[in-house]
């Protein structure tokens, strides 16, 4: 009798993870999604709470964890400036000793383990596009140093671990990456966008809007976490997960606007601390090593996630009438 592999999705209720739960339920794997509720929401997973090989755990990974598993996905961390700052030292507990919990579990299971690491490890950075040899330019006391210098340590601990324990290690590098399911108050620049054109309130752009990003819809990315997760061992990463297409702030905020038929206006707001002034990926070794690349043009993407928030609006305008 065939078994099927057990993968336990840390941050499984989140955004990227309940796209991770899917997929990997749709592949034939039984899921186990550990999640806390800090940022993850019950409504993106509550479709699959009823699929006999989906299990719900209520944990958090600062603290260790005993259970069976074939595989870890290890996503558990808020993602979003507002979110991670709200509890900093949670935030790096979070990075840091879940890392180490997790990469713990790993190695007593004898197991692979992938880490969501993130474009945040580059800082503001000094290159451009950024490379995975590239070391980053990092404040290691601002605001913003919870996630950044959280997710380094956690990429350090990876390989410490794979040098000194021998544990099978994969590390991907996120980059700014949307879709349906993103939290509707996480702060982000498309989701921010979104809401504030369907709302028809003031689009919100910080500085000039001259600042760049490269947006990854959600399905390109979780096909970039099973490839690696699939790629024969000697594949640990790190490896940047992407899509190099650049936009400035200022292009993207005109584009919601036309998609949504907004009357919203552009107002400008102050830089925020420590805002990195470009950042794009350079996806050669994804290409190279995985045979990946993003297949998602942006309009598309904005188009189907800019459908949830709708969807998301409507049923809260539903609720409170």
């Amino acid at each position: 009798m065939h078994l099927e592999r057990r993968v336990l999705v840390t941050g499984g209720a989140g955004f990227l993870g309940s796209h991770l739960c899917e997929k990997l339920l749709e592949s034939g794997s039984q899921v186990l999604c550990v999640d806390n509720f800090f940022t993850g929401a019950r409504r993106n997973i509550e479709h699959l709470l009823d699929h006999k090989h989906f299990e719900l755990l209520r944990h958090d990974i600062s603290h260790p964890l005993f259970v069976e598993v074939d595989e870890i996905f290890n996503l558990a961390c808020p993602a979003s400036p507002i979110h991670y700052q709200r509890d900093p030292v949670q935030t790096t507990k979070t990075s840091v000793l879940g890392a180490y919990n997790m990469l713990g579990l790993a190695k007593r299971l004898h197991c692979k383990i992938l880490q969501a690491s993130t474009s945040e490890v580059y800082g503001d950075p000094a290159e451009h596009p950024q490379t995975e040899s590239y070391w980053g330019n990092v404040n290691p006391i601002g605001s913003r140093s919870c996630y950044d210098e959280g997710k380094r340590c956690a990429e350090t601990l990876f390989f410490d671990y794979r040098r000194q324990h021998g544990v099978k290690i994969k590390v991907v590098r996120i980059f700014n990456t949307y879709g349906p399911r993103m939290h509707p108050n996480d702060g982000r620049v498309i989701s921010n966008f979104i809401m504030q054109a369907l709302m028809g309130k003031d689009i919100t752009v910080h500085g000039r809007g001259n600042q760049t990003r490269s947006f990854c819809y959600v399905d390109d990315l979780i096909d970039a976490f099973t490839l690696m997760m699939n790629a024969s061992e000697e594949v640990t990463g790190p490896i940047n997960i992407g899509n190099p297409t650049e936009f400035t702030i200022l292009e993207l905020a005109k584009k919601i606007i036309s998609l949504t038929g907004s009357s919203s206006k552009i107002v400008r707001m102050p830089l925020p601390e420590d805002d990195p002034k470009q950042r794009k990926p350079d996806i050669q070794r994804a290409r190279d090593t995985l045979g990946w690349e993003p297949t998602v043009g942006l309009e598309d993407g904005l188009l189907r996630t800019i459908e949830y928030f709708e969807t998301l609006l409507s049923q809260q305008n539903a609720n409170i009438s």
